[in-house]
């Protein structure tokens, strides 16, 4: 049984809303104002909060604020009850971290379906963190990527969106440029890098199907610091920054998410830099090969194969291209990789991973 608290200084509305929800099976606790409500949810971690806004001793705002410092109250959904109708109060209680609103008065059935749809929505989020830690190394953003379009209130992606062909080699954005939306690979493989004055190039990352693409820049307001083209044919939907910025300060439960894939984007390359830096020619490319084959193993299936020119392993592992092929040959003489035309296929994956030296 759900635990919803309630926290509303009126007392026939506080126990009209919660008659309402302990017919419907809820399990319901009250308070009286925000500050008792606040120490009720610490204490008890409901599943769900409706509280009203103006309120004596703590308001409604306050409330959500307190919660919002408290590492376990934080993630809990809120819905705020309000007489205010103003785009400002809306506004302000989104920014706080509101999940959703209910106008007084209300319909008894409007309460139950705002409540009901908080709760899919928080057991949606919860299954999914459950299945993204239980999988560690599996496509977390294909996680959130389902999560956005089961529950969130702002279509991140949706049919009514553009969707461009690119060719292999075709620039999607370029360093210095100002960002104006987010990019969502459909299909092919795009890569992000930097050059220096000879032309050189590092690549930073390798992207495909499910990734999103320059999200760090439209959320930091700054101009692109590298470049990103496309390795092979790619169907790239482009998400404008302004609708990708609502959806992030108007969705709590979302953006926590999204932070949290930004996170593990961000331990992934310190990562991959610490192996570039330290580690010696055979575990580098060990190291890379085991990355391309966990990020693609979706298309590889069974075989372990991963389809990326030779050029662009090299500088994705931070080597010269002729260093990289003689280790692959002394990887294929070793039978922990084949080399088939363009393909490598992985024949040992756990000598790779613990190469010795």
């Amino acid at each position: 049984m759900k635990k919803i608290l309630v926290i509303e200084d009126n007392d026939e509305v506080r126990d009209n809303i919660a008659e309402i929800l302990e017919l419907s099976n809820y399990d319901v606790i009250t308070a009286p104002n925000g500050k008792i409500g606040t120490e009720i949810a610490i204490e008890q971690m409901p599943d769900l909060i409706i509280c009203d806004i103006m309120m004596p001793v703590l308001d409604g705002y306050g409330v959500v604020y307190l919660l919002n410092q408290h590492p376990k109250a934080n993630s809990i959904p809120f819905i705020f009850l309000t007489a205010k109708s103003e785009k400002s109060d809306f506004r302000k209680g989104m920014e706080l971290g509101a999940d959703d609103y209910i106008t007084k008065p209300f319909e008894g059935v409007d309460l139950l379906k705002a409540v009901e749809m908080r709760l899919n929505k928080a057991e949606t989020i919860k299954q999914q963190l459950a299945a993204s830690n239980h999988n560690p190394d599996g496509d977390q953003l294909s996680n959130f990527l389902d999560n956005v379009k089961s529950v969130s209130h702002i279509p991140l992606l949706s049919d009514e969106r553009e969707v461009y062909s690119y060719k292999k080699k075709q620039q999607i954005y370029a360093e210095d440029q100002r960002p104006k939306a987010v990019y969502y690979i459909k299909s092919g493989k795009v890569k992000t890098f930097k050059s220096n004055d000879d032309g050189k190039e590092l690549i930073t990352n390798i992207l495909g199907k499910g990734d999103f693409l320059g999200y760090t820049y439209v959320l930091e307001n700054i101009v692109y610091k590298e470049n990103a083209e496309v390795l092979e044919d790619a169907e790239i939907m482009t998400i404008p920054k302004e609708d990708f910025l609502v959806l992030m300060s108007a969705d709590m439960q979302v953006a926590r998410q999204f932070i949290s894939l930004i996170t593990h984007n961000v331990l992934e390359k310190e990562e991959s830099l610490l192996n570039i830096a330290y580690n010696s020619l055979r575990k580098k490319v060990a190291f890379q090969l085991v990355v391309m084959l966990e990020k693609f193993k979706s298309e590889s299936g069974d075989t372990k194969e991963i389809r990326l020119s030779r050029d662009n392993l090299a500088q994705a592992t931070g080597i010269a291209t002729e260093s990289l092929i003689r280790t692959l040959s002394d990887f294929k003489a070793e039978k922990l990789i084949d080399i088939k035309g363009g393909s490598i296929i992985i024949l040992n994956e756990s000598k790779l991973r613990n190469l010795p030296y």
